[in-house]
């Protein structure tokens, strides 16, 4: 029987609530030194709340926290985790568009000279090592705002591997990565964990959790249902622990006939604003029928989202092409105009581009569609309310109420709302 290696980080009894509504129940956890520790669960289940307790963002939680074996700590700010040697990779980016790549990496901790100004060559000299670590093409000079989505993500790890941390978590980090970026990346982690690195890793994919996870942890609505080494758990086993039923019950297939047309594109052309000349999507066309889930593949940058929002009307002045909805010519004019054919957009951005933070649960439910809300041309606060409630309850939104505030929610309950 091979020993168990020593243990990095360890949480006891954690119970985190956002308003009201419990995310965690009496959760622990523990984090091996050297080692891969995956956390699982659905979207909701309590995950990223963890994760941000033990990185220190939520200071308000019940339970404890012990670093290497040593007293119980309790972190009242990101700034108390990294003392004690704990960085996360978020999975929503924390970038500033308008600074370089290298300011972003050490921003808040900036290099400083003698006189007690920021040293700018030392500050590009360390942030290029680090980029060279992911094979990152840009200079550290570039602005991350002009960067695609995948190289944000990319710059937001160089951050956490940046402060040298023997505990490093990792909410979902390949979910905007390329495929070449996310074989960069698991090279990275195997070097880490050969270092001591203590890894928490959070995904929904089971093939990462085959290739990288030592220990898996399962969470499901907020409670701790299974622990044990990765390699003890077969994958149907693993999803009948995250969702509490057999995988065969959900995963069943039954044929049956396409409806007529509903979407029908040709010729989808989107010029790109930024470089004259140059074509986002250059002749896309496709179809979808009624009953059917048509899927996009392609890698980041490929053009994927930017098809769905040409569809969706977000780029009249650059878009060219035929749209026909229900079997009738439409315009790629506006979202409103979509909206009026029945077509909803779920953008990729969920906080920011889905929902309105400090609006309620109720005014971003209905905010696309005021008219369910109306009562005699004015906003009936009860009928939003009404059509909020019978959401939450649809989705299982985990709230107190309607009124709370989208910005209070977890984030799968988030996007329960955005939906």
């Amino acid at each position: 029987m091979s020993q168990q290696p020593p243990v990095a980080l360890e949480a006891r009894k954690i119970t985190k609530r956002f308003a009201g509504v419990v995310a965690l129940r009496d959760v622990d956890l523990r984090l091996y030194a050297g080692k891969v520790n995956a956390i699982v669960g659905e979207n909701g289940a309590g995950k990223s709340t963890l994760m941000n307790i033990l990185s220190g963002v939520y200071a308000d939680y019940e339970g404890e926290l012990l670093v290497g074996g040593g007293a119980p700590r309790h972190f009242a700010s990101t700034t108390e985790a990294c003392r004690a040697g704990i960085a996360m990779i978020h999975q929503e980016l924390n970038l500033v568009g308008g600074l370089s790549v290298a300011e972003n990496i050490f921003l808040g901790r900036e290099p400083l000279t003698a006189l007690g100004l920021i040293d700018y060559p030392r500050m590009r000299r360390e942030a290029a090592e680090v980029l060279r670590r992911l094979r990152f093409a840009e200079s550290p000079d570039a602005r991350v705002g002009a960067l695609r989505v995948g190289q944000q993500q990319l710059v937001e790890i160089a951050k956490a591997l940046a402060r040298n941390a023997r505990i490093l978590i990792m909410d979902e980090p390949t979910s905007s990565l390329a495929e070449g970026e996310v074989a960069v990346l698991f090279d990275v982690i195997r070097a880490l964990t050969a270092r001591g690195v203590a890894i928490g890793y959070i995904t929904h994919k089971m093939g990462e959790l085959a290739q990288l996870a030592d220990y898996v942890t399962v969470l499901r609505d907020g409670c701790l249902v299974h622990a044990a080494p990765a390699r003890e758990l077969s994958a149907d086993e693993l999803v009948r622990l995250m969702v509490g039923r057999d995988p065969a019950d959900f995963f069943a297939r039954g044929d049956h006939p396409a409806g007529p047309r509903v979407l029908e594109a040709e010729g989808i052309t989107l010029r790109d604003p930024a470089r004259p000349g140059r074509r986002l999507l250059d002749g896309v066309s496709l179809h979808a029928a009624a009953g059917e889930v048509l899927g996009l593949y392609g890698l980041m940058g490929a053009g994927r989202t930017e098809l769905l929002e040409t569809l969706f009307g977000l780029h009249p002045a650059e878009a060219t092409g035929a749209l026909r909805l229900g079997g009738s010519p439409a315009r790629l004019g506006s979202p409103a105009q979509a909206i009026a054919h029945g077509v909803a957009l779920v953008p990729e951005d969920r906080k920011g581009d889905g929902l309105v933070l400090g609006m309620s649960i109720a005014q971003n439910t209905t905010l696309a569609a005021l008219g369910a809300a109306l009562r005699g041309g004015l906003i009936s606060p009860r009928r939003e309310r009404g059509v909020a409630d019978e959401w939450r309850a649809r989705l299982g939104i985990k709230s107190h109420s309607a009124r709370q505030p989208a910005a209070s929610l977890s984030g799968g309950n988030q996007q329960k709302v955005v939906l």
